[in-house]
């Protein structure tokens, strides 16, 4: 009995420094350099935001923020590394809704969950827009659409950032909607997808509203798939003006390893709300397309929860769920 005391003595001591160690590195941080994690590839609505926020965050933060790419499987190897990695604050990666509900539901092993990672802040959101070249036919989207039905199905190819992405999804909405085949075509990201559609290798893209203002003067924008139109881009129509009940676009956010102490999520949070709080990072934001959102750890969770319910819904309409 009395060995089996001392036992106990020695695994609480033991548990004690772990749990001071934990506590002591959470007070010091940050006290390095913090690895970015961006999911696609450069030139991308991820990789624009993270180099708006990188020399800000640097200045709240008191070290570098260095970013880096981890580009595969539309996002799934970055999100699966990330679960991985050691929960200590010094790695996090961008997040993307809805790729991180969709990929586990489409795809069965992804190599994460959408409630493995851990939230830190979501900042962004952006529609999804459907866009073909200045010299296309397609002047309109009716124009598009008529065309869709009179040709054989799949003919036409749309491509977009990624597989079981927001791009992917809002395309499979359009095809129920307007009862057309239109084939998808996932790449790497907006920045690859976008050299797609000007050597003219796909029919059209599914893209994000920031392509209007980089692009106005190289591509001609049918529709754009929100509740209302933008004000930096009042020109663009949505899916339902147009007839088509098509509501679907991005979320961007951050994520940290699961197990990431709280008080290591509220700096970074609390670096991230600073950041997008401030007036010129704020500007870039609008003047690039983005619509800026404030979510911390608690409303980022409670959004990931939320659109996992209604996206299993609309997987499960769509046929696309892995059995």
């Amino acid at each position: 009995m009395k060995k089996i005391a001392t036992g106990f003595v020695v695994l609480f001591a033991a548990l004690a420094v772990v749990w001071a160690d934990s506590a002591n590195a959470a007070a010091a941080y940050p006290n390095k350099r913090i690895t970015y994690n961006i999911c696609f590839n450069p030139g991308g609505e991820s990789d624009i935001t993270a180099r708006i926020q990188e020399p800000v965050l640097k200045k709240i933060l008191g070290v570098d923020v260095v970013i880096n790419y981890k580009i595969g499987g539309g996002g799934a190897l970055c999100w699966a590394e990330l679960v991985q990695t050691k929960p200590d604050g010094y790695t996090i990666a961008g997040h993307n809704l809805p790729h991180t509900v969709l990929q586990p539901l489409e795809m069965g092993d992804a190599g994460y969950k959408a409630l493995d990672l851990k939230q830190i802040y979501f900042f962004e959101s952006t529609p999804n827009v459907l866009m073909v070249r200045n010299d296309s036919p397609f002047k309109t989207l009716k124009d598009f659409i008529d065309y869709a039905k009179k040709n054989p199905p799949g003919v036409m190819t749309v491509g977009g950032s990624g597989s079981s992405s927001a791009n992917d999804l809002g395309t499979s909405m359009l095809n129920k909607a307007a009862g057309i085949k239109l084939t998808y075509v996932p790449f790497g990201g907006t920045g690859s997808a976008v050299p797609a559609l000007l050597g003219n290798h796909v029919t059209a893209l599914m893209s994000y509203s920031p392509m209007v203002i980089q692009y106005r003067d190289k591509f001609r924008f049918l529709a754009m798939a929100a509740d209302k139109r933008m004000d930096v881009i009042p020109d663009v129509p949505t899916f339902r003006e147009l007839g088509y009940d098509v509501v679907e676009g991005a979320y961007r956010g951050v994520a940290a390893p699961p197990g990431t102490p709280d008080t290591i999520i509220k700096v970074l949070a609390d670096a991230f709300d600073k950041t997008h709080k401030d007036p010129e990072v704020k500007k870039k934001m609008d003047q690039n397309g983005f619509k800026t959102e404030y979510m911390g750890p608690e409303e980022s969770l409670a959004l990931v929860k939320k659109k996992m319910v209604e996206y299993e819904v609309i997987m499960k309409e769509l046929g696309r769920i892995k059995k």
